[in-house]
């Protein structure tokens, strides 16, 4: 139930979910409280605007993404972790897995095994039942990394996790069973902050491993150099919408996770 709850109730925070929520109020009181109605679509109309914006979508995900650049190149570890929430099995009519934006994550960490940063690498991600049907997400991510290049023999698989505070749970019982002390955490730029806080809540040595960065220095010097690109992070924008309600998605999960005392 916690779960269930975890996905659905914060929907109505994030932008379009609470406009809506405004709206429906504004249809509601349209005609018995006028003016009830009038602030409840201004209300609805400035948080769509704001969160569309491409200057505050840009400034939120920066606030998450660049909290923990790595300080020069990343040191050798045990084994590199993989965090699921990138990828889409294989149901007909795809032909084979298929990713999501957060499939960097897989990318980055085949690109750090080559590279020699550790012999194992830790899958981490089950599949929620009643959001999509097919194997795992460790499953599918191995189906991803073996064809990049990674052996079959160095790949660690957590299947059941459901959340990020499980795929610490569990990649922490698989370091013990085999004897990893210090990780790698590969995930979104985006997902670091609370990641990183809940591994190292449960005393894992885990080092940030940052990927799929949707800010960086050029698009923020972009944004500010011409007139053009200006104008164009003012008007409302479907894709700037979605980054900020990712940022917040990851906002209010801190809060979640520290009043249960995960973080």
């Amino acid at each position: 139930m916690f779960l269930f709850l975890s996905k659905l109730l914060p929907l109505f925070i994030y932008p379009l979910g609470l406009a809506c929520l405004l709206m429906i109020v504004a249809l509601v009181s349209l005609w018995s409280r006028p003016r009830l109605a009038a602030g409840a679509i201004a209300l609805a109309l400035i948080y769509l605007l704001f969160g569309s914006n491409g200057w505050v979508a840009m400034q939120l995900a920066r606030s998450l993404e660049w909290q923990n650049l790595p300080k020069g190149e990343l040191p050798a570890a045990d084994a590199i972790v993989v965090l699921g929430g990138s990828t889409i099995s294989q149901n007909p009519p795809r032909p084979w897995v298929e990713i999501l934006d957060e499939g960097d994550r897989v990318l980055y960490a085949a690109k750090l095994y080559r590279q020699g940063k550790a012999t194992k690498v830790i899958l981490s991600g089950g599949r929620i039942d009643w959001r999509m049907s097919g194997p795992s997400e460790s499953s599918d991510m191995a189906t991803l990394i073996e064809t990049m290049g990674v052996p079959q023999a160095a790949i660690l698989q957590d299947p059941t996790s459901l959340n990020t505070y499980e795929n610490a749970v569990n990649v922490k019982q698989i370091m013990a069973t085999q004897g990893i002390r210090r990780i790698l955490l590969v995930t979104s730029a985006f997902h670091m902050p609370r990641s990183l806080r809940i591994f190292k809540k449960l005393g894992i040595e885990a080092i940030a491993a940052p990927t799929d960065f949707s800010v960086t220095q050029q698009s923020i010097d972009e944004l500010q150099s011409t007139p053009e690109g200006t104008l164009l992070n003012i008007i409302p924008d479907v894709e700037k919408l979605r980054r900020t309600t990712r940022v917040l998605k990851e906002y209010v999960g801190m809060a979640i996770y520290w009043l249960k005392g995960w973080i």
